[in-house]
């Protein structure tokens, strides 16, 4: 016997999404009534759930368990009819949208805190994605931030947990909750974009290996089915495969900060000849080549210029989109294929209305995401596929199609600078410094480069006309080199600066020099204009990427 039990309840005043849901450490979840209030507050947003399905899934980190089965039972008690959960209550993110689309839920609910740490004193997160698949827009996340700063009470059904680790069809209430594959959709979907046969070819011949590293997190069940099982990569291919809740350890992060293990292997004159590896909801990917490091600016714009080797995309791109801070690479590739590209805020939100409408077939961020128009997230697991289905037509190495790329294209110099749990006033400062600079800065120059342009990047949406403000400073130069400043929205503690430097470089004999110190002049410059040191006594930035 079941009830529906109302719970009185006073708003937190922390509960605003930031670019992909609302992202928080452990302990704040934990807090009575925390994460309660935000479902709740979601539900009332949504309007009537009643009769619609739901997707829920998440990473596996910590509290994962806990937060399913607690919303389960909110879900059941605003009215849904269906849920669809992951088996253990796991979904990847691009296996959620996946699933939203396949199934026609209304919406879905992702458990995840993305590339960030886990375990009891780690990060949890949870965002919500539209019936599309892709993540809710800013006029939804808005008005359920609004909801939940007046939220005075949930409801709840009473019951006890439901049984989540084995498939099939469980009642809770009026509601059915049914366990589902969290691996199999997604792998059919997979199979109708790319040339398995092909691929399998390439993975079991004797001259070719790989490595995957999930990095402990979701990707592991989905790789060792598909790169292993169907595929038939070596038993082995796939490294720390089996999520845990702590991630190892380990920080999920797919960059050549986080995965040391696969580039060390990456870098010995005897490695795998392919190196891959996904974070912690496996939406985000690394591409390594045997002694190669390909940049996601650099993926998204190879991944364009070879699509018409991919069955999937053979029929041609409608075009391209990438995040504003992303390099302009990809804008190359799409001039010449005769194709847009366009030029987006962070946050994959904002690529959904350009996939609906048929706008753009591929996109892109420099945040080590990268997909396309078959879901509306970005897709580890898919540019790993890509890749591997691109080398497998071409019959070159990594490092062979990235030399051969850059002599056609020439090379956009590219890296990241973060500097991590900054105190927020002073990174809000250096925000402001910037713009009370913005209006003086054209026609200056710094170190030879003359500045061209000087904005805070706003963005008209050219689907639905909507129109986000203050996404990040820009600073162009003449010669096609651009500095862009951002608060990131990922963080949980503190803030986070990150910088962006780009150099586009078209001279043959100067395509493989280091990047840093091709950006030398501009990280100087960076630096003088936010007097960054003097501002937050960091002398270097956390991460380099």
């Amino acid at each position: 016997m079941t009830a529906i039990r109302t719970v009185s309840t006073t708003p937190f005043a922390d509960q605003k999404p930031g670019t992909s849901g609302l992202r928080k450490k452990v302990s704040v979840f934990q807090q009575p009534h925390y994460l309660e209030n935000f479902v709740q507050a979601l539900f009332d947003t949504l309007g009537s759930c009643r009769g619609q399905t739901l997707v829920l899934g998440g990473d596996g980190r910590y509290y994962n368990d806990i937060a399913a089965q607690t919303i389960l039972k909110l879900a059941a008690a605003a009215g849904y009819s269906r849920v669809l959960v992951g088996l253990n209550g796991l979904l990847s993110t691009p296996a959620a949208s996946a699933v939203i689309r396949k199934y026609s839920a209304s919406g879905g609910i992702i458990l995840s805190a993305s590339h960030n740490p886990g375990g009891v004193n780690g990060d949890f997160g949870i965002k919500y994605n539209i019936s599309n698949g892709g993540p809710a827009p800013e006029k939804v996340t808005d008005a359920v931030y609004e909801r939940s700063k007046s939220i005075d009470h949930y409801r709840i059904l009473e019951g006890d947990d439901v049984a989540l680790e084995r498939l099939g069809e469980i009642r809770l209430g009026a509601m059915v909750v049914e366990v589902v594959d969290p691996v199999q959709d997604y792998a059919d979907l997979m199979g109708t974009l790319f040339d398995f046969d092909r691929i399998r070819e390439l993975l079991t011949s004797n001259r070719f290996t790989m490595r995957f590293d999930a990095m402990h997190a979701i990707t592991g069940p989905y790789a060792h089915a598909i790169l292993e099982d169907e595929l038939g990569a070596a038993a082995g291919s796939v490294m720390n495969g089996q999520p845990l809740p702590d991630f190892g350890g380990g920080h999920p992060d797919p960059n050549l900060a986080h995965a040391e293990e696969l580039v060390a292997l990456l870098s010995r004159g005897d490695g795998p000849q392919f190196g891959a590896a996904a974070d912690g909801d496996g939406d985000r990917n690394m591409i390594l080549g045997r002694g190669v490091f390909v940049s996601p600016s650099d993926s998204l714009a190879m991944l364009t210029a070879n699509a018409d080797l991919v069955p999937g995309y053979r029929a041609g791109l409608t075009g391209v989109a990438r995040s504003m801070p992303t390099s302009q690479a990809v804008d190359r590739v799409a001039a010449k294929l005769g194709i847009s590209c366009y030029e987006t805020p962070t946050g994959w939100k904002f690529f959904g209305n350009l996939l609906d409408a048929d706008m753009a077939t591929l996109c892109g961020e420099e945040s080590f995401g990268t997909g396309s128009n078959h879901i509306r997230e970005k897709d580890g697991l898919w540019a790993v596929l890509f890749w591997l289905n691109v080398l497998a037509a071409r019959g070159q190495s990594v490092a062979e199609i990235v030399h051969q790329h850059w002599a056609e294209f020439g090379r956009n110099y590219y890296s990241r600078h973060d500097y991590e749990a900054l105190d927020i006033d002073a990174a809000n400062g250096i925000i402001e410094h910037l713009r009370a600079q913005m209006q003086m800065l054209p026609g200056q120059s710094f170190g030879g480069r003359q500045v061209s342009l000087a904005d805070d990047f706003a963005y008209t949406d050219p689907v639905d006309h909507s129109v986000s403000q203050h996404q990040g400073i820009r600073i162009g130069f003449s010669d096609s080199a651009r500095i862009i400043f951002r608060l990131s929205g990922t963080g949980t503690e503190g803030a986070t600066l990150r910088i962006y430097l780009e150099a586009y470089e078209s001279n043959q004999t100067k395509l493989n020099l280091d990047t840093q110190d091709v950006l030398a002049d501009l990280i100087a410059i960076a630096k003088q204009l936010t007097d960054i040191e003097q501002r937050t006594g960091r002398k270097s930035p956390t991460v380099i990427t």
